[in-house]
C-alpha cells in the first residue's frame, strides 16, 4: 500500500533523515536516450568526454538514470551540467579533497545514490575504502590532516547552518587560497541540491552502482 502525505516512506534499514521515496518508484521516469532533446543527447556526449572521471573502460558509472532524469528539462540540465563541469574539470581544489566534501554531503543528506557514485571517483583519487569509511564516520577522526577534518567539519556546518564557523574558517584559510575556498562552498552546496533532486525525484541507481550502496557494503559504506 503507498504511504500517505502524512507517513514518509523510510529506506529500509535507513535512519530518520532517509524519509522519501520508496526504492524502485521513481516520481519522474528517466527519459530514454532515443528520445532525448538533440542538442542535449550532443551536449551530454560533450560532457562525458570532458569531464575528469574514469573511462568506460574502467567501470566509469553510465549515470543514465539521472541523466535521463535531467533530460525531460534540458534548459535547466544544460546550465546544471556546465556547473557540475566546473567542479569536476575546473576546480582549484585536489580530486582527494573535492571527493572527501561530495562523499561527506552525500552522507549527510542520505543520498544513496551520490555516495556509490562519488565512491568510484574517491577511489579514483586515491581514497583508501578504510578512507572513505571513516568519511562516514565523523571528522574527529586522527587519519585525516587538520585541513581535511575542517572541511568535513565545514560540509556539516554548511548543511546545518548555512556558514562555515569562525574556527572552521581559520583552519580553512591558513590551507587554501581565495579559490579553493570558494569552490569548497560551491561544491558543497551543488552536491547537496543534487542529493535532493536524486532523493526527491526518485532516481534510482543504475546496476553499475548496486555493488557500491551502503546497503551492500561492508565496509566504505553510510553507516546504517
Amino acid at each position: 500500500m503507498d504511504a500517505t502525505p502524512d507517513e514518509p516512506v523510510c529506506f529500509s534499514g535507513g535512519p530518520d533523515r532517509r524519509k522519501g521515496t520508496p526504492a524502485g518508484t521513481p516520481r519522474i521516469p528517466p527519459a530514454a536516450a532515443a528520445d532525448w532533446d538533440p542538442d542535449f543527447a550532443q551536449y551530454v556526449r560533450a560532457f562525458r568526454s570532458s569531464v575528469a572521471s574514469a573511462p568506460a573502460e574502467e567501470g566509469r558509472a553510465s549515470g543514465s538514470n539521472l541523466l535521463g532524469t535531467l533530460a525531460r528539462h534540458p534548459g535547466l540540465a544544460t546550465a546544471f551540467l556546465g556547473f557540475n563541469n566546473h567542479l569536476l574539470r575546473g576546480t582549484s581544489l585536489s580530486p582527494r579533497w573535492r571527493e572527501l566534501l561530495v562523499l561527506r554531503v552525500a552522507h549527510h543528506r542520505g543520498s544513496d545514490y551520490e555516495w556509490a557514485q562519488h565512491v568510484l571517483l574517491a577511489r579514483k583519487a586515491g581514497l583508501t575504502d578504510a578512507e572513505i569509511s571513516l568519511i562516514a564516520d565523523g571528522v574527529d577522526t586522527a587519519h585525516f590532516t587538520p585541513a581535511e577534518r575542517s572541511m568535513l567539519a565545514a560540509v556539516d556546518e554548511l548543511l546545518d547552518d548555512g556558514t562555515i564557523s569562525g574556527r572552521t574558517w581559520a583552519i580553512l584559510s591558513a590551507e587554501l587560497d581565495e579559490h579553493q575556498l570558494m569552490d569548497l562552498v560551491f561544491t558543497v552546496g551543488a552536491y547537496s541540491t543534487l542529493a535532493m533532486a536524486l532523493r526527491s525525484f526518485g532516481i534510482e541507481p543504475e546496476d553499475e552502482l548496486l555493488p557500491h550502496l551502503p546497503s551492500a557494503t561492508e565496509g566504505g559504506g553510510v553507516p546504517r
